[in-house]
């Protein structure tokens, strides 16, 4: 800084040395986020607060300098709020959502993970004021993402008014950019994705693999290093975790089979209307009356009955498996389908033929067993009925479940998938030779 420089620009220049000095300040405490503190560029502005859009950090110089003044671990704790919602991608809205709520929810979920590092540079006064929401909130929800606690703000009687009291006591940053259209953002910063080489769906993906990097980094040297803190886990499992398509799972069961149809892929229309023409209504080719296609024809579904595994939730899953099987040629005309309730024992198996039993089935079901979960009774019972040939040709089961339980010690020789249900971001261990699949409520 020289001394010919103006005020504005005395203030633009001390604001950013505080910020730089932020960003090292957690780089010497916080090793694994080394690619998220240097992926922001700084760029002053003369209006709101502290601003972000994924790429740029927007800052008004007057601002750093009255919180600095005020304590010097602010700009360090601000700088990590920003960061935090880059990694966790909550920029990234659905224009549906309730933005006050989602904003709050946000703030909420990046604060405590600040919180929970417990790192002594980024214990601002306001830390103090949010314990005590914070803590009623945990008592409520297993893990503080921004999904969970939006579904909380929605469900409670909370009003905008609160909602705006509760904001103050966490904010950091103004939101408004994430909802901006590049146009918009273009227009009042005057910066474009041309400009800068990137749009914002290439930025999300970027944050996208340094919130990878990062959960892996803390599973691999976190334990070793005593340093694996619950909030930022479990907001990285939230962001980096998969989105499966459970219809394309289920089709990895399919087994190959002949179905009485048309091959309209083998059928040469134009030799076949020729010999219509020209010998008296004879083909010259007759229609394939069989084609080869993958369909799924022998499997079980077998469904964890305990007393964890909520009712509604098994009928969900029952019918959305129903409805794949059902479409795109996944049934065979004729099935053996065999729906197994278990807990820790066989609680009902119901054989299903046919898509009309398969239908009456789910207006008729009802879950029996409530007791302890135990995988393997179904396994044996599986055997069971190959023994007695009631099962041929299996293409492979499906075991539903929400929670741990007894696995078979030996590999069956038959394809097997666990399908967990989960929303607060397990990791769930199954042995070597099964296919795992977890999916959130939502998903089913």
């Amino acid at each position: 800084m020289t001394n010919e420089q103006k005020p504005s620009e005395k203030a633009e220049t001390l604001a950013r040395e505080i910020l730089l000095l932020s960003r090292n300040t957690l780089l010497v405490n916080l090793r694994f986020l080394d690619l998220a503190l240097s992926g922001l560029e700084l760029c002053p502005m003369k209006e709101s607060t502290l601003m972000t859009d994924g790429k740029h950090i927007f800052y008004h110089p007057k601002h750093i300098l009255k919180n600095y003044i005020s304590a010097k671990e602010i700009p360090v704790r601000d700088y990590l709020h920003l960061v935090f919602h880059c990694v966790f991608k909550q920029m990234y809205t659905n224009p549906t959502q309730d933005r006050l709520r989602w904003d709050l929810a946000c703030d909420i979920a990046v604060e405590n993970a600040i919180t929970e590092l417990g790192i002594q540079s980024a214990r601002a006064p306001r830390e103090h004021l949010q314990a005590q929401y914070t803590q009623a909130l945990k008592k409520e929800l297993n893990c503080l993402t921004a999904e969970k606690i939006y579904a909380c703000l929605r469900g409670s009687d909370v009003t905008d008014a609160q909602i705006a009291d509760l904001r103050a006591m966490f904010y950091a940053d103004n939101h408004e950019l994430w909802y901006m259209t590049p146009e918009q953002i273009e227009a009042r910063f005057g910066i474009s994705e041309a400009a800068h080489g990137e749009s914002r769906s290439s930025i999300a993906d970027a944050w996208g693999e340094i919130a990878e990097r990062m959960r892996i980094d803390m599973e691999t040297f976190g334990k070793r290093r005593g340093f694996l803190p619950g909030a930022m886990t479990q907001n990285l499992a939230s962001v980096t975790r998969e989105t499966y398509d459970y219809s394309a799972f289920l089709k990895k069961f399919a087994v190959m089979g002949e179905e009485i149809k048309i091959n309209d892929d083998e059928f040469d229309y134009i030799f076949y209307t020729y010999g219509l023409q020209n010998y008296r209504n004879m083909p010259l080719i007759e229609p394939l009356e069989y084609k080869e296609i993958k369909a799924i024809k022998e499997f079980v579904i077998a469904i964890d009955t305990s007393g964890s595994t909520a009712g509604d939730l098994v009928q969900k899953f029952v019918q959305k498996t129903y409805n794949i099987l059902k479409s795109e040629e996944s049934f065979f005309t004729k099935i053996n389908l065999h729906i197994v309730q278990c807990d820790a024992e066989i609680g009902e198996d119901k054989k299903i033929t046919c898509a009309r039993e398969f239908e009456e089935y789910l207006k008729e079901m009802k879950i029996r067993g409530l007791g302890g979960t135990d995988f393997r009774p179904v396994f044996q019972y599986v055997e069971e009925l190959r023994s007695k040939h009631e099962l041929t040709n299996l293409g492979g089961l499906i075991y539903f479940t929400d929670g741990w339980g007894a696995f078979p010690a030996k590999k069956p020789d038959y394809p097997t998938a666990f399908v967990f249900v989960d929303d607060d971001y397990n990791n769930y261990d199954v042995p070597p030779w099964a296919i795992k699949l977890i999916l959130r409520k939502d998903e089913i």
